[in-house]
This record gives C-alpha cells, structure tokens and sequence, in this order.
C-alpha cells in the first residue's frame, strides 16, 4: 500500500511537471569516417499538446498504480522532437542504463556496415570465416550456416548454446554445439548466435564492434562511446553488454524511422534499415517453441512476439518494429505516426509493458 501510495504521490508531481522543454542546437557530422572532434547533442524539445498531452496521465496512472510496471525511464519523439520524458529518481536521464538485448541491434546495424563496405556478405558461410575454430568433422548443418542464418536466429540450433563462459573459447563453442536442423529452417533465439556476429566483424575489420559503430554510428548521433562488455578473448557480446542513455535509444530509434539518415544525413544505409526492419522469418517468444507459443493462445491479434523477426529487430503490431531487451528495455520505432517511444524498466511481463504504450500512449501520437 505504501508503494502504491509514493507512487501516485510521483504521479502528482509529474503531472504538475509535463514541462516545458527547449530546444537544443544539433551539430552537422562530418563526410565519411575523418577523425572530427566528439560533439554531444540533444534531440530538440517542445511541449506535447492535443491529443498526446491528455494521454500521458492516464499512462502515467496506469504504470505508477501497478507494482509489477517498475518504470525507469520513458521518451517520446514524435516528428523528430522529444514531447515527454520521464525518468525515476533511482535511474536518472544522464545514466546509462543495461539495454540487455536491444544490444542485439547495435550488432546488426555494425553489420550492415561492414556488408556496405564490402567486407561481409549476407552469404558468407560462418565455416569460412573461423576455419581455425571448427571441429574435427563440421556436419552438414554446421557448413550451411550463413551471416544471414545469424541475424534471423535461424542457425539450426534445437536450443540455444550452454557451456561455462569463463573457461572456454566461445566461438569454439559455439561452432561445436550441435545443428539438428537445416538452417535457415528453424527459429531459435539465439544470443550466441549474435555474438558469433560481433566477433565476425572484429574479425574482418580489426575492432571491436563498440569502436567500429563509434564513427559510423555513436559520433554521428552524438552518442559518447558507450560501454559494451566483453567474453574472456576481448570480444563485445553482441547480443548483450551494452549501456545507454535513453535518449541514446531515442536518437538510434529516430535513425531508424527515418531509414537511417540522421540531422541530414545518411547514417546508417538504407537499404540495411529497410531489411533490419522488415519481416524476414516467423518467431516465437525467446525460449519458447512453436507448439508451446500455440497452446498459450499467442496470436498476431494479442501478442507482440509472433509478428515477425527481421535482422535482430522484433516486428510487432500496430505496424511498429523494436528493439527489445531482457526486463523491459525498448527501442519501438512506429513508421504509421512517426514517432518512437524509448523505454528502460525492470519488469517480469514484457507483454504488459509494451501493452501500456499500444492502449495509452498510441491513441495520442
């Protein structure tokens, strides 16, 4: 009762407090990859109105009266401009925050680089790339696995890989854990597997991915250099480890909507923002198989976990495409208004969080 109470005490001041926001100047980027010295900008502001400012109350109630929706932090940018921001006292806006799995499409997005310059094809066969690493007697699935394979956590695998990530060689172990089926058959979430990406464009370009995205993609969008962990051999996780800020995920979310192009600029390729996004193969919720998701009544109509996975972006209703991360961390990018809602929490049910923003939220963008 206590909790519930402080929080609707919070609720009160916040509603006082929807406030006025001001502009802020955003810097230009240089051509190409020239070393220019770091600017950290800011999204422009402005004060939401109309439709949007009567719906973040009832979000606000909605949220804060509910124990289970531990909220961290939440922005709306709507029309290249941040309406509404909120951040609790324990997680303040200028802290970086664990993104968990939105890590996933950091590594996409340094692999549709890498594909740009030419260095990666979407074909490469992931026997090619570690011919080092490989077991005595690679099996027929284990040959057939593509980059591709990998960005749709379609590999094969039955179940993810397991094994005692202090003492062994992960891409030995990976390469070594069984393929059951054929890839690019079977979806499987696999956060290996977007390791296996991270470490492929170390391997090609001679920097982990955090320094290969600080000029493409961090620097651009005046995003410092964040922390991204790393395994025992010095590679980042790829599919995990990485902090931001949330308005970090806000600016990466507006490069997204925006096929990539960023204060007049094309950032990330478009043609990789058009296939990150689109639907490339059926999914199923992380761990979970096809039968189970089934008997637990998962449809297009009432779940956001069998809409379609893309490059390491989920597809969800509403016509929206994410990026998702264990505990409740959001990048949702919604094309139909223009707008992308960045969200950090720590909650059980994921569903229920993303629900927040499609029954609040969406009505008023």
């Amino acid at each position: 009762m206590k909790t519930i109470v402080t929080r609707i005490a919070l609720m009160g001041m916040l509603l006082l407090s929807v406030a006025a926001c001001k502009n802020f100047k955003k810097a230009g980027t240089a051509e190409g990859l020239a070393d220019v010295p770091f600017v950290e900008t800011q999204l422009p502001r402005r004060v939401p109105t109309g439709a949007l400012d009567a719906a973040i109350p009832e979000f606000l109630r909605a949220f804060m009266t509910d124990s289970t929706m531990i909220i961290h932090s939440v922005m709306i940018v709507k029309d290249g401009q941040i309406q509404w921001e909120y951040s609790s006292m324990e997680h303040p806006a200028d802290s970086a925050h664990a993104m968990w799995s939105v890590s996933k499409t950091f590594t996409s997005i340094a692999v549709g680089f890498a594909i740009e310059e030419g260095r990666l094809k979407l074909e490469d066969k992931l026997v090619d790339l570690f011919p080092d690493k490989l077991p005595e007697q690679p099996s027929d699935n284990l040959n057939k696995i593509t980059v591709r394979d990998l960005l749709t956590m379609n590999c094969g695998h039955d179940t993810e890989p397991r094994f005692n990530r202090d003492s062994v060689d992960w891409v030995e172990a990976f390469l070594a854990w069984p393929v059951e089926h054929v890839p690019g058959t079977w979806y499987c979430y696999n956060s290996m597997g977007t390791f296996m990406l991270s470490a492929i464009v170390q391997k090609l370009t001679g920097e982990k991915i955090v320094d290969y995205l600080t000029p493409r993609l961090f620097t651009p969008l005046g995003i410092p250099a964040p922390r991204w962990d790393e395994n025992p051999q010095g590679i980042n996780c790829g599919g995990w480890g990485l902090y931001l800020r949330t308005e970090d995920m806000a600016k990466t979310g507006l490069c997204i909507l925006q096929r990539g192009e960023y204060d007049g600029k094309q950032v990330i390729p478009a043609t990789w923002v058009d296939q990150m996004t689109a639907y490339q193969v059926p999914c199923v919720p992380a761990g979970m198989r096809a039968d189970k998701a089934e008997e637990l009544g998962l449809t297009k109509e009432n779940s956001d976990w069998v809409q379609g996975y893309g490059y390491q972006m989920w597809r969800c209703r509403h016509n929206a495409v994410r990026a998702d991360g264990a505990r409740g961390q959001y990048i949702i990018v919604i094309p139909d208004k223009q707008a992308v809602v960045a969200m950090t929490a720590n909650v059980s049910n994921m569903q229920r969080e993303i629900n927040l923003v499609w029954d609040y939220l969406l009505p008023g963008l």
